[in-house]
């Protein structure tokens, strides 16, 4: 299967080589700079202990260049903090993005250290990434990078389909062996606005992970709703470690200047071998987020908000966080 999927890459790549001849006379090449940077200040209550901390998240640092109206490339650095402010710590910086991209005629292929097509779409639709991750993101079912192949195809209007071969380690990771992930998605927009999209992976090194998505979204220019499930079994490779979840969000915006949001995350995990607790117990469990967006000038955005982490192991503490978060971007 492996070598079937690089072969036909392969294909797709010297047959889209030629078409690249007809590029617009008009055309100039040039970039332009990549910047985006995560910062808030929070105060976070569990159990009546208090921890209040000013911080920078993170930020994204690079640049995207067009050399023709069908070949691009991207390089971006990502540069975090893990330690949340909350201790002395350094900043860490990765690689997340260097790959060259041809688009053309529906079809988009990447190859390199490319964007994920896990959650993309769902990222895209919360919009928020600044001040919580997609669920699958924030609950660890993939990365939102890795190094590899990716095609995508407009086959009509309404439909797409999305497919990916990828070491499967992210872009945080030096892949160790000879193991891949491969995925496919569809997305179909049966009606303008209204999103339903499919997604599986596979990946086995020892043993199997495999990872089932199914998303429901509306969207216009004043309200998203939109609904996920996901299912991975053998979560980082374990046998009999599976999690599932849901989440569900919506935003309205009044103007464009102003917009509320909310939303609603549950992941759980299940007993292993007649265990007391589920395998993953101490993460299982509710999150609740909502609060205002406010957006003063292009490239900024303010969003004051709460969110509520309440865990489902028995005699853990609930965790209250009030936060203001920012983003800048250019």
């Amino acid at each position: 299967m492996k070598r079937i999927f690089i072969s036909v890459m392969t294909m797709v790549l010297a047959a889209t080589g030629s078409m690249a001849q007809d590029a617009k006379k008009d055309f100039k090449a040039g970039g332009k700079p990549v910047v985006t940077v995560f910062t808030d200040f929070r105060v976070q209550t569990t159990d009546g202990k208090t921890n209040t901390a000013f911080e920078i998240s993170r930020a994204y640092l690079g640049y995207a260049y067009n050399f023709s109206p069908y070949f691009s490339a991207k390089a971006v650095m990502d540069v975090t903090d893990k330690n949340n402010g909350y201790q002395t710590s350094a900043y860490t910086a990765y690689i997340k993005n260097a790959f060259g991209e041809y688009s053309k005629n529906g079809l988009t292929v990447d190859f390199g250290l490319i964007g994920t097509n896990t959650f993309n779409l769902q990222e895209s639709l919360w919009g928020k990434r600044y001040l919580l991750k997609s669920f699958q993101d924030l609950n660890g079912y993939a990365s939102s990078a890795d190094l590899g192949l990716g095609i995508k195809y407009q086959i009509v209007p309404e439909l797409s389909v999305d497919a990916q071969i990828v070491n499967g380690e992210g872009y945080k990771s030096i892949q160790a062996d000879s193991a891949v992930k491969v995925s496919v998605g569809l997305t179909y927009q049966p009606i303008k606005k209204l999103y339903v999209r499919v997604y599986g992976d596979y990946l086995k090194k020892n043993e199997a992970q495999t990872t089932f998505n199914a998303m429901v979204a509306y969207k216009d220019d004043k309200l998203t709703l939109a609904g996920e499930y996901n299912l991975q079994t053998g979560h980082n490779k374990v046998k009999d470690n599976n999690l599932s979840g849901v989440s569900f969000w919506g935003t309205y915006s009044p103007s464009k200047k102003v917009a509320i949001f909310a939303r609603y995350d549950n992941l759980t995990s299940k007993k292993i071998n007649g265990a007391s607790e589920a395998w993953n117990e101490a993460k299982d469990g509710n999150l609740y987020a909502a609060g205002l967006e406010f957006f003063p000038v292009k490239g900024i955005a303010i969003a004051p908000n709460i969110q509520i982490n309440d865990p489902s192991k028995s005699g853990a503490k609930t965790t209250t966080s009030y936060l203001v978060s920012f983003k800048y971007s250019l």
